[in-house]
């Protein structure tokens, strides 16, 4: 992690900016692992550098976010899950909430497909394809020669692929980082899940021979990369155990898209 990143940073919450009479353009939904996984802490405080950056006009909710609801109806728990949505959408409307980014495509899945349902209306915008746009708009600009050869494996989220076919935007961020893409032999819409959807990440495994993420691992680790970019906080957790498992935590780094994006940040 950059010096920059290492120090404090600064982050509008939401209810203060609208006490003041404001409305931020964008709601950053940070996610219960944004919120509480250490690990994946750095990854919203790097998305957050970068939208102070480029001068975002955004806030956070804070203290008043809870969790979309998506583990719940996953595992089952239909009613919880309502009650959470219901929760949630009462405040966005509250707060008069019309654009959301999201870092994690469970969250960015059940916002966007599932959330209308019970009444939701606003648009919800995954950080990949925020971080593309502005790019394209020269509003972020990148130093190939930070990351400039190092050869980089991407694994598809299946809530960000499969679900909502987000295959090439987060490989055109890649490319712009002037890095050596090398694809897995499952890729795109073949590509492997990391074994934690479908609230499997909750539960202990199922009888087997193998598990999941020791496979698509073992896929990542075929091509020989130096960085195996990520781009959910689930797949994170389980390529991370599987870099652990086969010893290779300490060669090879996991690291999500957004951390990548703010190291080559001019």
């Amino acid at each position: 992690m950059s010096e920059a990143l290492k120090s404090k940073i600064e982050v509008p919450i939401m209810s203060e900016i609208f006490a003041q009479g404001k409305k931020p353009e964008y709601l950053f939904w940070v996610g219960c692992a944004g919120a509480f996984d250490n690990r994946y802490m750095k990854v919203a405080k790097s998305f957050a550098y970068i939208l102070n950056h480029i001068g975002a006009d955004y806030a956070v909710l804070g203290t008043e976010e809870s969790c979309t609801g998506d583990p719940a109806r996953r595992a089952g728990n239909e009613m919880l899950f309502q009650m959470q949505a219901l929760t949630n959408i009462d405040l966005f409307k509250m707060y008069e909430i019309k654009k959301v980014i999201t870092i994690c495509p469970h969250c960015y899945n059940v916002l966007k497909n599932e959330y209308p349902d019970l009444g939701a209306d606003f648009e919800v915008i995954s950080y990949l394809e925020f971080l593309y746009l502005q790019i394209k708009r020269g509003k972020l600009k990148l130093d190939k020669s930070k990351l400039q050869g190092k050869r980089v494996t991407y694994h598809d989220p299946c809530y960000l692929g499969r679900a909502n076919n987000i295959y090439d935007i987060p490989r055109n961020l890649i490319n712009e980082l002037g890095v050596e893409l090398a694809e897995m032999p499952r890729h795109k819409s073949f590509a492997l899940c990391c074994g934690a959807g479908g609230a499997q990440m909750f539960k202990d495994a199922e009888k087997g021979t193998k598990e999941i993420f020791i496979e698509r691992t073992e896929e990542a680790l075929s091509v020989n990369p130096e960085i195996i970019a990520t781009a959910c906080p689930f797949c994170m957790t389980m390529i991370t155990d599987g870099l652990k498992y086969k010893d290779k935590i300490d060669e090879i780094s996991n690291l999500d898209i957004a951390e990548l994006i703010a190291t080559a940040m001019i």
